[in-house]
């Protein structure tokens, strides 16, 4: 589903990445652990094609296809999506009607409904998009975005960040769900989390996991042993997970 080889990035004249190497099969769901500036975020938006950030050298195959130098728009269509950390605010655009416009041909009205519903996002829909919304609001409206699209490929940029213990249970309930877990040997839906406290992962399974430091992938492993090592011995000492 997605592979990234030897990739390189620079915003203006300074790298950021260096050499990243990873590789997340159809139905996978991988997770990315990292210190805050590590480069977790930057990987991810230069994923989705965000033209600040400058490919150096490598490049990311999706589908088998190289998209290192395809537009944001085009990546989109492709079938990647993703919510972010600290997403805009939007002045003057109803959430509904960006959500409708993100699911084209997906699902109709009533189904979109349905999912605001289940979300818990009904009367969010009609306000301008994340306009005076709370850290839970947010990454619920931003998860209803993203079941809209229904993206092949998932990014998650710290989907646990400013929520609360309640709606991170819904939020990793209806994650699953975007995500296929609910299928086995069916399952097409790929996935790559960012978080740096793993609380994520306490509802969401995700198979292999890489540790990010300075823009450099360290180690990686299985995300729950992974996680542990984090816990026990902090980032830095993570460089002894490896497996």
């Amino acid at each position: 589903m997605l592979r990234v080889e030897n990739l390189a990035v620079s915003i203006g004249d300074k790298e950021i990445l260096h050499d990243v190497n990873l590789h997340v099969e159809a139905g996978e769901t991988q997770a990315l652990f990292g210190p805050n500036g590590s480069g977790k975020t930057t990987l991810l938006m230069t994923i989705m094609g965000f033209p600040k950030y400058r490919v150096t050298r490598g490049r990311i195959l999706f589908k088998g296809q190289d998209i290192t130098h395809t537009s944001l728009d085009e990546r989109a269509r492709m079938g990647i999506g993703m919510s972010f950390q600290r997403p805009p605010i939007v002045r003057g655009v109803r959430t509904k009607d960006l959500v409708m416009a993100a699911t084209g041909a997906h699902f109709d009205e009533r189904t979109i409904n349905n999912m605001a519903r289940r979300l818990n996002v009904t009367e969010l829909m009609e306000r301008d998009v994340n306009l005076g919304f709370s850290g839970g609001e947010i990454k619920r409206s931003e998860l209803m975005q993203l079941m809209a699209q229904a993206p092949d490929l998932v990014l998650l940029d710290e989907p646990e960040s400013g929520v609360d213990l309640v709606n991170m249970a819904l939020i990793g309930q209806m994650t699953n769900e975007l995500l296929q877990k609910d299928l086995h040997r069916t399952r097409t839906r790929s996935g790559l989390i960012i978080t740096h406290t793993g609380h994520i992962l306490d509802y969401v399974h995700a198979g292999r996991g890489y540790v990010m430091i300075d823009g450099r992938v360290i180690s990686d492993g299985e995300s729950i042993e992974i996680l542990k090592c984090i816990k026990e011995k902090g980032f830095e000492e993570c460089r002894t997970c490896r497996r």
